[in-house]
């Protein structure tokens, strides 16, 4: 066996046979959802359909938030120089970072943390909560999930906690959420509500995912708003114009029922 020679334990190809962590992909089609499928290939193990939901719920959730996002700027400005679809699209994921996408991942290791302090001091959630609050906040850190520049209240939090419950799929981490929420104020005198990626980091621990895969789930939910940023840019604008990250106005439908 060659020197070089190495494993994986993701997916194996076969000739006419295709299995992802162990499962044939034909026997999955039709029968997985795309959410499902993807918790296979992450976690090792098929989920149930309620988990398959809840995920598919996440993935709405962050599918699109305007114009102005700077994953949205940066993919637009690279496809008004005329380059590739794929070349927009890298340039939108490339902007995700810690400040933009970013606090899926911090809010899953704070809860995390929290959780974990818990278990060790039999304390309450809100004590505990509160007491690593201050330790940040002495340090000069913030928690991440909380507040938003545009909503008071995020409509999507509700919801996605709504839905967890219903499935029966809230757990500790939503709770820790809560309780964090319920301190932030206490700290700062001001309301900072949960938002989208705090429910989503909530849901995520709760659903036993690694914090260092948690910001892949704002990157595969935002990658259809990307494309459709890019395609209305090569269809409907000049290219090489100057784009103003403010300075414009939605003319789409206007409110429709589901």
């Amino acid at each position: 066996m060659s020197e070089l020679h190495w494993k994986t334990s993701i997916t194996d190809i076969q000739p006419n046979k295709i299995s992802v962590r162990g499962y044939p992909i034909d026997q999955m089609i039709g029968k997985v959802s795309f959410s499902q499928a993807i918790y296979l290939v992450l976690k090792g193990e098929m989920p149930s359909p309620e988990v398959g939901q809840l995920i598919d719920a996440i993935l709405v959730s962050s599918i699109d938030h305007g114009a102005s996002p700077p994953s949205v700027l940066a993919s637009r400005t690279v496809a008004s120089t005329g380059a590739e679809l794929n070349a927009a699209v890298a340039a939108g994921i490339l902007a995700i970072s810690r400040y933009h996408g970013g606090a899926i991942e911090e809010a899953m290791k704070l809860f995390q943390k929290i959780a974990e302090r818990c278990e060790v001091t039999k304390k309450p959630e809100e004590e505990t909560a509160l007491k690593i609050l201050k330790g940040m906040k002495e340090s000069g850190k913030r928690a991440s999930g909380f507040g938003h520049r545009i909503h008071t209240r995020d409509p999507r939090t509700k919801k996605l906690f709504d839905l967890a419950k219903d499935l029966g799929l809230s757990g500790k981490h939503v709770s820790i959420a809560c309780a964090v929420e319920k301190s932030l104020e206490e700290l700062s005198g001001k309301s900072l509500p949960i938002n989208v990626d705090g429910a989503i980091a909530a849901l995520l621990c709760d659903l036993d995912i690694s914090p260092e895969i948690g910001n892949a789930f704002f990157m595969i939910a935002r990658v259809p708003g990307l494309v459709a940023h890019i395609h209305e840019e090569k269809t409907r604008m000049k290219p090489m114009r100057k784009i103003h990250p403010q300075d414009f106005e939605y003319d789409g439908p206007q409110e429709r029922k589901i």
